[in-house]
């Protein structure tokens, strides 16, 4: 039997906050016992003081000494990139799996139904991003029966979702993303796009993938974007196409030249168009982001428990 691992997530914030409930409501494996904040006064700390957790506003030096940290073995850290590279050197030296939330990327990218078991051995994993878990799926799903020249996507969260740790991060959400792309969807060439929407009422986390490929077949296409779909909607409840996979011919006159690859393309120019609607554990369901970020990272914590031997 898959055994219940004793867990901590450093970063009091949305995402942090959020993966704290969904932990607690969702899953029998994933026994979240501290929460690590630099904010006394934030709401996750409160929130995971009422459900019984040790909490600290001390940071990653306090958890060191807190009473739980010796049997904890895995750390969501949901703070921001420049924080975790401080984070992991602690959390390594103590012999800590990590899984982390931050675009840091500091171990492999895992992206659930992409690539969840090549990286399972790994003593960090980054999670990517928001975005990343959106859209590299799609990516993949394209790319597995039609090779992806130049994937591009864009993502438009409600600025009410994005906490500090977002906002710092633009800059590294973009590249970190930018490469999950080439890394994990395939594509030869990737380019990533975030916008903080400040509309009222908040609007629900909407992306949108379009890629190149110079060969394939729509109706394939089509059929495996849809079965990527419905995987990811599988542990994303929110997660769902807006419409039908776009197609635009690109022939010798309507080429696509990209500067970075030196050439012109023609074939096919593919537009998806996706929404997440968030299951509301913390934030209303706009914030989609903070769903399939928590959502993603749940899963494979899961995964990390059922393998040979387990943490």
């Amino acid at each position: 039997m898959t055994k219940t691992v004793k867990t901590a997530v450093i970063g009091s914030g949305n995402i942090g906050t959020d993966l704290l409930i969904k932990a607690a409501r969702t899953s029998d494996i994933v026994d979240m016992v501290a929460m690590v904040g630099i904010d006394a006064d934030s709401e996750g700390l409160a929130r995971a003081k009422r459900l019984g957790l040790e909490t600290t506003a001390g940071g990653i030096e306090a958890f060191t000494k807190m009473d739980s940290f010796d049997e904890v073995e895995l750390v969501f850290d949901a703070t921001s990139a420049g924080a975790h590279h401080r984070h992991d050197e602690v959390l390594q030296a103590a012999g800590k799996r990590i899984l982390d939330l931050t675009p840091a990327a500091i171990g492999p990218y895992v992206v659930p139904p992409v690539n969840l078991h090549e990286h399972l051995g790994a003593p960090n994993i980054n999670m990517v991003t928001c975005g990343g878990q959106a859209t590299v799926p799609i990516i993949a799903a394209i790319n597995r029966v039609a090779p992806v020249a130049y994937g591009e996507i864009v993502s438009s969260i409600a600025s009410k979702s994005a906490g500090p740790g977002t906002r710092a991060n633009i800059d590294e959400f973009t590249e970190t993303t930018s490469r999950a792309i080439e890394v994990v969807g395939g594509a030869q060439l990737g380019k990533a796009i975030i916008v903080l929407n400040p509309a009222e009422p908040p609007l629900i986390m909407r992306n949108t993938v379009f890629a190149l490929v110079e060969t394939g077949e729509r109706d394939e296409i089509e059929a495996s974007v849809e079965e990527m779909v419905a995987r990811v909607n599988q542990y994303v409840p929110g997660y769902r196409l807006k419409q039908k996979v776009q197609f635009d011919r690109l022939d010798a006159e309507s080429a696509v030249r990209i500067p970075e690859l030196d050439r012109k393309f023609t074939g096919w120019k593919v537009s998806v168009f996706l929404e997440v609607e968030g299951a509301a554990h913390y934030l209303p369901g706009y914030a989609g982001n903070l769903d399939i970020m928590t959502s993603a990272a749940i899963k494979t914590a899961e995964a990390l428990c059922a393998t040979a031997g387990g943490l």
